[in-house]
């Protein structure tokens, strides 16, 4: 069971939406936030990381860093670049991405929920970020930027959201990087209502993307709540899709050397345990276990042998975990990529020739391109309870914050 409600969003008016909607704070640094919003005095950037507004050498858990994203949010309600909806709605929020399109339900879930497991999570946090997101909800006294997440589909919902989303939008417009948000507003109570009781059917709600941010809500509503405000503290704003609407983009690495290693007697080494096909033109991996390998200006491909890793174990199986654990810990000296500065991680977004750069120009030694995970697989691990390696998922495309903000 799922506790799925509506909210009142605190959000822009329709001809606000598109300099207002930001990209999340947590997919640039500080000098492409400030390009970012560069003659755009309303980007939701100046709430979201405000530290683009603060004196450089500001340390980045200063306490003005906060107070300016609080300041920055209430001087956007009182100018109307942000109001508050007057009742609690559903919001249906569509992206299209060229020929990828996924439409979602906005709406706040359970903190006791993700407390006791129900909203299950893949992934470990850092505390560091997990702190930073607890001072600037707790300051800002707003979640301002939803959790991505997904859930089993259920055609009833399919169909509620099909009904709104042949109305008028609220919102539709194009985003500089060529994605399309449209945006519904769902205000009829008896949808609202078999909504609410379609997503109490739903056994498990899975983060996507965004531990973080839902780690930090929950720390702040059990904070709130031994002090006595149990409020709307008590719900995490997120955005829930149908998992087969989703796409996993590709994750993929490069590392800065070979670990003392000749390139034929890296390649040696990984023979045991890959097979390798030299001259990859494809370069992309086309099916799990398939891995891209560019190295010394040549494309390979590798191809983990049969009895290598544990097929039946849901974590072992994933690709990022065999590339770890048959290649890049035992051959190239890489025991926790967590904190490896030898290792760099890039988004499939940036595409093959970002790989290829790293190696060429860059002063890398190898880059590896792997094969995306599917939806099923972080279901499963999330359903084990277990936790994917890290950066074993790429979102695409990202969810804009500042369109719908939930106001504690």
């Amino acid at each position: 069971m799922a506790t799925v409600l509506p909210f009142q969003a605190v959000r822009p008016p329709a001809k606000y939406a598109s300099q207002v909607a930001a990209l999340p704070y947590d997919v640039m640094t500080r000098d492409e936030g400030k390009k970012a919003v560069a003659g755009n005095p309303l980007s939701f950037l100046h709430v979201e990381k405000s530290e683009i507004d603060v004196p450089d050498g500001t340390r980045p858990d200063e306490a003005v860093i906060y107070e300016t994203a609080k300041r920055n949010f209430m001087k956007f309600q009182e100018e109307g670049i942000l109001k508050q909806d007057s009742i609690p709605c559903y919001y249906v929020y569509r992206q299209q991405m060229g020929q990828q399109i996924q439409t979602g339900i906005v709406g706040v879930m359970s903190a006791e929920e993700y407390d006791e497991g129900k909203i299950k999570k893949h992934e470990l946090t850092r505390q560091d970020k997990e702190d930073d997101r607890i001072r600037h909800v707790g300051t800002v006294n707003a979640q301002t930027g939803p959790v991505f997440i997904s859930y089993r589909q259920r055609p009833r919902i399919g169909e509620i959201v099909e009904i709104v989303t042949s109305e008028k939008p609220e919102y539709d417009f194009t985003a500089e990087d060529g994605v399309i948000h449209t945006a519904w507003m769902m205000t009829d109570s008896e949808q609202i209502e078999e909504l609410k009781k379609q997503f109490r059917q739903v056994e498990a709600l899975y983060i996507a993307d965004g531990h973080h941010r839902a780690a930090a809500a929950a720390t702040v509503a059990r904070d709130r709540r031994r002090e006595g405000i149990a409020q709307e503290s008590d719900n995490i704003l997120a955005v829930l899709f149908p998992h087969h609407q989703l796409k996993v983009m590709d994750y993929n690495r490069a590392v800065k050397d070979l670990n003392g290693l000749t390139p034929d007697q890296f390649l040696q080494k990984i023979s045991a345990q890959f097979m390798i096909s030299k001259k990859y033109s494809q370069k992309s991996p086309e099916h799990l276990h398939d891995f891209g390998m560019y190295l010394g200006g040549i494309w390979y491909r590798l191809t983990i042998k049969d009895g290598i890793y544990d097929a039946k174990d849901p974590v072992a199986a994933l690709d990022a975990s065999i590339l770890q654990e048959h290649l890049l810990g035992p051959v190239l000296g890489i025991a926790d990529p967590r904190t490896d500065d030898r290792i760099k991680f890039i988004g499939g977004i940036r595409g093959m020739g970002e790989l290829e750069k790293l190696v060429d120009q860059d002063g890398f030694a190898v880059a590896f391109s792997l094969y995306p995970t599917t939806m099923e697989q972080i279901m499963n691990v999330a359903d084990a309870g277990a936790i994917m390696p890290p950066k074993s998922t790429w979102f695409e495309p990202k969810l804009r914050s500042g369109l719908f903000v939930h106001a504690l």
